[in-house]
């Protein structure tokens, strides 16, 4: 597997161009642009450290979410479920 320095990761709605594009940015790059920006902590332990399949799709949403603040035409495409999904009981 190649190895890379740190990078962020930009997701942006093209909403003219019909699509979403995503660039990574070197973090020393990003931090100027960053600065005073709204900052939306994730805190790992809230999900007891663990990148499942339900932190990727509450992640997703919140992505969608904060994107439609800015873009509210992009609202109607996102039909997706606001609340956690709850898992079922392990036996």
């Amino acid at each position: 597997m190649a190895s890379h320095t740190p990078y962020s990761v930009i997701l942006t709605c093209a909403e003219d161009q019909q699509r979403f594009i995503v660039h990574a940015v070197d973090q020393t790059r990003i931090a100027t642009v960053t600065a005073g920006q709204l900052e939306m902590p994730i805190l790992l332990d809230s999900f007891d450290y663990r990148l499942d399949d339900e932190f990727a799709r509450r992640l997703g949403v919140a992505m969608l979410n904060l994107i439609a603040l800015g873009q509210p035409d992009v609202r109607q495409y996102i039909p997706v479920m606001q609340e956690p999904i709850d898992k079922p009981l392990q036996t």
